[in-house]
């Protein structure tokens, strides 16, 4: 039996949620929202997403403040009119597509934000190209040359702590069955783990202690406030002489699993322009092996996974416990079924697709049936 399609529970606090199988989209940023607000753009998007096969669908990085955004174009969920939108395009969304658990990602971008699009260039915008002051751990951009980003005060620290938690409060009210916090990829948690954005010199920076504190601090928070599946995403390593490493990862996360972690999220990368990343497939596998193994958390990786037996033999061999994929999702929203024909599993579909397999894939679909006239 196929591993990559067997059901995979994750515990909360509001008790288990079973997955259908072990097959994650990845949060993927489209950069299509207005005033944080989801568009349809985003109905279109997820409803394609929720019609994947994957067993659990996560949404973008969403912003916990108008500040905290990537772009001035990123989801958001920090206020009346940020979580009104989502909720209406989110739940005509999963009316179109089979029942799958759906998570959102809660992200701050730190000193990565007030940035343009990937299409725009991505560089930091000034004020009047619509951009804004930048947060951070310390007064250190992220490119040379750039403006100096703000470095936070302990009382600032607090105020970020209540936006999550407020947040994580919409997404339990729009009814989202779990919450990533995103510590990865060069954003604000990822600048406070990593001695390249982190130099403070008071409690939250300098030792490896230290620099874990205002993530642990803040997840215990949003945990308290949430009752769903909570987890984290973690970059394993900054790939630079000096970063944030994978053993420093695997010990953060033994450190979160007693304040009530469910998962972690492992990928890699973003502190800096200098990173030097060995890129192929799998690249990013052992790092998640190396925290499942120290930590016991349910592990999920992604990376350059395109293949379905490729993510079959990471599961067999005990590498993760679930397999995310973003950008092959993109290019095939449709991954999951072809996945479940070469390893010989189904997945839940909807009615309105059971004419269109194949006959060498129709098994898919379980025992439905479709009559013609």
């Amino acid at each position: 039996m196929s591993l990559l399609f067997s059901n995979f529970t994750l515990g909360s606090p509001s008790g288990p949620l079973t997955l259908a199988n072990r097959l994650v989209v990845a949060p993927m940023c489209q950069y299509s929202a207005v005033n944080g607000e989801a568009q349809d753009w985003h109905l279109m998007h997820w409803a394609n997403l929720l019609n994947s096969g994957a067993g659990l669908f996560i949404i973008e990085a969403t912003g916990v403040t108008p500040e905290g955004r990537i772009t001035p174009a990123c989801l958001g969920l920090w206020d009346d009119r940020t979580e009104a939108a989502l909720q209406d395009k989110l739940s005509r969304a999963r009316k179109l597509a089979p029942a799958t658990p759906v998570f959102i990602q809660l992200a701050h971008a730190g000193r990565k934000a007030s940035s343009a699009t990937p299409w725009e260039g991505g560089q930091l915008l000034s004020v009047e190209q619509g951009g804004w002051e930048t947060l951070a751990p310390s007064a250190i951009p992220q490119l040379a040359g750039e403006r100096l980003p703000h470095e936070l005060s302990q009382d600032e620290l607090k105020d970020l702590i209540a936006a999550f938690v407020a947040s994580a409060q919409r997404a339990q009210r729009i009814g989202i069955d779990g919450i990533e916090l995103h510590g990865a990829h060069g954003y604000l948690l990822h600048q406070f783990l990593s001695p390249i954005a982190n130099q403070r010199t008071d409690e939250y920076g300098g030792s490896h202690e230290n620099r874990i504190r205002f993530p642990l601090e803040l997840f215990k928070a949003v945990r308290a406030a949430y009752q769903g599946v909570l987890g984290i995403r973690i970059s394993a390593s900054d790939w630079i002489e000096g970063g944030w490493t994978p053993e420093e990862t695997a010990d953060f996360a033994c450190q979160l699993k007693p304040i009530g972690c469910d998962f972690v999220h492992i990928s890699s990368g973003g502190i800096s322009p200098l990173q030097k990343i060995a890129i192929g497939p799998n690249y990013q596998v052992p790092f998640a092996k190396i925290v499942k193994d120290k930590s016991g958390i349910p592990t999920m990786t992604v990376g350059l996974i395109t293949e379905p037996q490729q993510a079959e033999d990471i599961l067999q061999a005990g590498d993760a416990d679930l397999i995310a994929l973003a950008r092959a999702f993109l290019y095939k929203p449709r991954w999951g079924w072809e996945a479940a024909a070469a390893l010989g599993a189904t997945v839940p579909s909807n009615q309105r697709y059971w004419r269109c397999l194949p006959r060498e894939a129709q098994s898919i679909f379980g025992d439905a049936k479709v009559g013609q006239r």
